[in-house]
Protein backbone atom coordinates (compact mmCIF):
# COMPACT_ATOMS: atom_id res chain seq x y z
CA UNK A 1 0.00 0.00 0.00
CA UNK A 2 1.33 3.48 -0.96
CA UNK A 3 0.38 6.85 -0.28
CA UNK A 4 0.73 9.77 -3.12
CA UNK A 5 3.83 11.45 -2.89
CA UNK A 6 5.85 14.45 -4.52
CA UNK A 7 8.18 14.43 -6.70
CA UNK A 8 11.31 11.59 -6.84
CA UNK A 9 15.07 11.84 -5.94
CA UNK A 10 17.79 10.49 -8.32
CA UNK A 11 18.36 6.59 -7.70
CA UNK A 12 21.60 6.48 -8.84
CA UNK A 13 22.92 4.04 -6.70
CA UNK A 14 26.39 2.37 -7.97
CA UNK A 15 29.01 1.09 -6.59
CA UNK A 16 29.49 -1.13 -3.63
CA UNK A 17 25.86 -0.86 -1.96
CA UNK A 18 24.98 -2.33 1.30
CA UNK A 19 21.47 -3.24 2.17
CA UNK A 20 20.66 -2.82 5.53
CA UNK A 21 17.50 -4.08 7.95
CA UNK A 22 17.26 -2.16 10.95
CA UNK A 23 14.71 -2.64 14.05
CA UNK A 24 13.86 -4.68 17.16
CA UNK A 25 12.61 -8.06 16.44
CA UNK A 26 10.55 -7.81 19.71
CA UNK A 27 8.95 -5.00 19.01
CA UNK A 28 6.11 -5.74 16.80
CA UNK A 29 6.12 -3.36 13.76
CA UNK A 30 9.87 -2.87 14.60
CA UNK A 31 11.13 -5.78 12.99
CA UNK A 32 10.27 -4.71 9.68
CA UNK A 33 13.36 -3.65 8.43
CA UNK A 34 14.93 -7.32 9.81
CA UNK A 35 12.25 -9.21 8.01
CA UNK A 36 12.77 -8.12 4.82
CA UNK A 37 16.44 -8.42 4.91
CA UNK A 38 15.58 -12.28 5.98
CA UNK A 39 13.83 -12.46 2.54
CA UNK A 40 16.52 -10.41 0.81
CA UNK A 41 19.16 -12.92 1.31
CA UNK A 42 17.60 -15.50 -0.15
CA UNK A 43 17.73 -13.30 -3.43
CA UNK A 44 20.57 -14.08 -5.63
CA UNK A 45 22.10 -10.55 -5.70
CA UNK A 46 25.27 -9.09 -7.43
CA UNK A 47 28.46 -9.53 -5.99
CA UNK A 48 29.24 -5.62 -5.16
CA UNK A 49 25.55 -5.76 -3.04
CA UNK A 50 25.56 -6.75 0.36
CA UNK A 51 22.85 -7.38 2.17
CA UNK A 52 22.74 -7.34 6.44
CA UNK A 53 19.87 -7.78 9.16
CA UNK A 54 21.93 -5.34 11.88
CA UNK A 55 18.95 -5.12 14.19
CA UNK A 56 19.58 -2.75 17.09
CA UNK A 57 23.70 -2.77 16.13
CA UNK A 58 23.49 1.26 14.99
CA UNK A 59 26.82 1.82 16.35
CA UNK A 60 27.57 -1.69 13.93
CA UNK A 61 25.98 -0.27 10.86
CA UNK A 62 27.40 3.39 11.43
CA UNK A 63 30.77 1.74 11.73
CA UNK A 64 30.12 -0.31 8.17
CA UNK A 65 28.51 2.60 6.28
CA UNK A 66 32.10 4.54 7.09
CA UNK A 67 33.74 1.33 5.06
CA UNK A 68 33.88 2.68 1.87
CA UNK A 69 30.28 2.13 0.79
CA UNK A 70 28.97 3.71 -2.78
CA UNK A 71 25.47 3.55 -1.69
CA UNK A 72 23.00 1.78 1.23
CA UNK A 73 19.62 0.75 1.29
CA UNK A 74 18.01 1.48 4.91
CA UNK A 75 14.89 -0.93 5.77
CA UNK A 76 12.65 0.37 8.92
CA UNK A 77 9.94 1.07 10.41
CA UNK A 78 9.68 4.68 9.87
CA UNK A 79 6.16 6.08 11.78
CA UNK A 80 4.98 8.99 9.78
CA UNK A 81 1.35 9.33 10.23
CA UNK A 82 0.10 7.06 6.81
CA UNK A 83 -1.72 4.20 7.17
CA UNK A 84 -0.07 1.13 8.81
CA UNK A 85 1.67 -0.89 5.67
CA UNK A 86 1.99 1.83 3.45
CA UNK A 87 5.73 1.83 2.18
CA UNK A 88 7.43 5.00 1.14
CA UNK A 89 10.92 5.86 -0.32
CA UNK A 90 13.11 8.19 1.80
CA UNK A 91 15.91 10.34 1.28
CA UNK A 92 17.49 11.28 4.49
CA UNK A 93 18.75 15.27 4.53
CA UNK A 94 22.29 14.88 5.96
CA UNK A 95 22.65 17.17 9.25
CA UNK A 96 25.18 20.14 8.90
CA UNK A 97 28.48 18.99 10.42
CA UNK A 98 29.31 20.93 13.73
CA UNK A 99 31.74 24.02 13.30
CA UNK A 100 34.50 23.45 15.52
CA UNK A 101 35.54 26.40 17.87
CA UNK A 102 39.04 28.17 16.99
CA UNK A 103 41.87 26.85 18.26
CA UNK A 104 42.75 28.75 21.69
CA UNK A 105 46.32 30.86 21.51
CA UNK A 106 49.43 29.08 23.57
CA UNK A 107 49.81 30.28 27.01
CA UNK A 108 52.72 32.25 27.76
CA UNK A 109 55.65 30.98 29.53
CA UNK A 110 55.21 32.59 33.30
CA UNK A 111 58.60 33.25 35.19
CA UNK A 112 59.61 30.77 37.34
CA UNK A 113 58.70 30.48 40.90
CA UNK A 114 61.29 31.85 42.95
CA UNK A 115 62.14 29.14 46.05
CA UNK A 116 60.35 29.87 49.76
CA UNK A 117 61.78 31.49 52.17
CA UNK A 118 63.06 29.64 55.36
CA UNK A 119 60.17 29.37 58.00
CA UNK A 120 61.50 30.53 61.09
CA UNK A 121 60.84 28.94 64.50
CA UNK A 122 57.57 29.69 66.07
CA UNK A 123 57.20 32.14 69.62
CA UNK A 124 56.80 29.77 72.40
CA UNK A 125 53.04 30.40 74.02
CA UNK A 126 50.23 28.99 75.69
CA UNK A 127 49.17 25.40 74.52
CA UNK A 128 45.61 25.62 73.69
CA UNK A 129 43.37 22.16 74.12
CA UNK A 130 41.56 22.11 70.32
CA UNK A 131 38.67 20.02 69.53
CA UNK A 132 38.80 18.79 66.43
CA UNK A 133 35.53 18.28 64.32
CA UNK A 134 34.63 15.79 61.57
CA UNK A 135 34.05 16.90 58.40
CA UNK A 136 31.53 15.55 56.11
CA UNK A 137 32.41 16.13 52.06
CA UNK A 138 29.94 17.66 50.65
CA UNK A 139 31.65 16.51 47.02
CA UNK A 140 28.78 15.76 44.30
CA UNK A 141 28.82 12.04 45.30
CA UNK A 142 30.85 8.86 43.87
CA UNK A 143 31.07 10.26 40.44
CA UNK A 144 29.33 7.17 39.01
CA UNK A 145 27.04 7.68 35.99
CA UNK A 146 23.54 6.80 36.73
CA UNK A 147 21.26 4.63 34.72
CA UNK A 148 18.99 7.32 34.20
CA UNK A 149 21.99 9.41 32.71
CA UNK A 150 22.21 5.98 29.66
CA UNK A 151 18.52 6.05 29.13
CA UNK A 152 18.41 9.38 28.55
CA UNK A 153 20.38 9.02 25.78
CA UNK A 154 19.08 8.17 22.24
CA UNK A 155 22.04 5.52 21.20
CA UNK A 156 20.12 3.28 23.99
CA UNK A 157 17.09 3.12 22.66
CA UNK A 158 15.04 0.13 22.84
CA UNK A 159 14.23 0.49 19.53
CA UNK A 160 18.03 0.61 18.68
CA UNK A 161 19.12 3.48 16.99
CA UNK A 162 16.80 4.98 14.32
CA UNK A 163 18.18 5.81 10.61
CA UNK A 164 18.67 9.42 11.38
CA UNK A 165 20.78 8.83 15.07
CA UNK A 166 22.65 6.03 12.90
CA UNK A 167 23.87 8.93 10.26
CA UNK A 168 24.69 11.63 12.64
CA UNK A 169 27.08 8.81 14.69
CA UNK A 170 28.63 8.18 11.04
CA UNK A 171 29.12 12.42 11.16
CA UNK A 172 30.91 11.67 14.58
CA UNK A 173 32.84 9.38 13.39
CA UNK A 174 34.38 11.87 10.57
CA UNK A 175 34.99 9.23 7.99
CA UNK A 176 33.46 8.97 4.44
CA UNK A 177 29.78 8.00 4.02
CA UNK A 178 27.94 6.58 1.16
CA UNK A 179 27.20 9.11 -1.78
CA UNK A 180 23.68 8.10 -1.75
CA UNK A 181 21.70 6.70 0.85
CA UNK A 182 17.65 5.82 0.59
CA UNK A 183 15.43 4.96 3.07
CA UNK A 184 12.88 1.98 2.29
CA UNK A 185 10.52 2.89 5.04
CA UNK A 186 7.25 1.16 6.43
CA UNK A 187 4.22 2.80 8.88
CA UNK A 188 3.56 0.33 11.47
CA UNK A 189 0.49 0.00 13.19
CA UNK A 190 1.80 -1.45 16.75
CA UNK A 191 5.82 -1.23 18.28
CA UNK A 192 4.99 -2.98 21.33
CA UNK A 193 6.34 -6.22 23.43
CA UNK A 194 6.05 -9.13 20.48
CA UNK A 195 7.81 -11.23 17.97
CA UNK A 196 5.07 -11.06 14.91
CA UNK A 197 4.17 -8.64 12.58
CA UNK A 198 0.51 -6.85 12.48
CA UNK A 199 -1.06 -8.15 9.21
CA UNK A 200 -0.83 -4.78 7.41
CA UNK A 201 3.22 -4.50 7.91
CA UNK A 202 3.12 -8.38 6.97
CA UNK A 203 1.80 -7.92 3.88
CA UNK A 204 3.84 -4.78 3.19
CA UNK A 205 7.23 -6.97 3.05
CA UNK A 206 7.45 -8.23 -0.29
CA UNK A 207 6.33 -4.80 -1.75
CA UNK A 208 9.28 -3.42 0.41
CA UNK A 209 11.34 -6.89 -1.20
CA UNK A 210 10.24 -5.69 -4.64
CA UNK A 211 11.37 -2.00 -4.39
CA UNK A 212 14.24 -2.81 -3.25
CA UNK A 213 15.30 -5.61 -5.96
CA UNK A 214 14.26 -2.46 -8.48
CA UNK A 215 16.47 -0.06 -6.51
CA UNK A 216 19.27 -2.46 -7.00
CA UNK A 217 18.18 -3.50 -10.95
CA UNK A 218 18.72 0.48 -11.58
CA UNK A 219 21.96 0.63 -9.89
CA UNK A 220 22.84 -2.47 -11.76
CA UNK A 221 22.04 -1.33 -15.38
CA UNK A 222 25.51 1.34 -15.85
CA UNK A 223 27.84 -1.11 -12.92
CA UNK A 224 30.34 -2.72 -14.26
CA UNK A 225 30.02 -5.69 -12.08
CA UNK A 226 26.52 -6.68 -12.83
CA UNK A 227 26.28 -10.05 -13.81
CA UNK A 228 24.41 -11.35 -16.78
CA UNK A 229 21.49 -12.93 -14.71
CA UNK A 230 20.38 -9.77 -12.71
CA UNK A 231 17.64 -10.29 -9.79
CA UNK A 232 14.08 -10.22 -11.31
CA UNK A 233 12.22 -7.16 -10.89
CA UNK A 234 8.83 -5.75 -11.51
CA UNK A 235 7.88 -3.91 -15.10
CA UNK A 236 7.06 -0.53 -13.43
CA UNK A 237 10.27 0.40 -11.61
CA UNK A 238 10.34 2.13 -8.31
CA UNK A 239 7.96 4.75 -9.93
CA UNK A 240 4.93 3.40 -7.79
CA UNK A 241 6.37 4.31 -4.47
CA UNK A 242 5.87 7.77 -2.99
CA UNK A 243 9.35 9.19 -1.68
CA UNK A 244 10.07 12.24 0.90
CA UNK A 245 12.89 13.95 2.26
CA UNK A 246 13.83 13.84 5.75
Amino acid sequence: MTDNGGQRPATDLTGRMLIAGIGNIFLGDDGFGPEVAKRLATVSLPGWVRVADYGISGMHLAYDLAAGYDAAILIDAAPRGEKPGTVTLLAPTPPPRPVLAPTPPPRPVLAPTPPPRPMLAPTPGPVLDVTREQRQDPGPGDGTLGASTLGASRLFDAHGMQPDVVLGVLDMLGGPRPARILIVGCEPASVDYGMELSEPVAKAVDEAVRVVLDLVAEAGRDHPETPISAPRTTDEGVSHVPWHSR
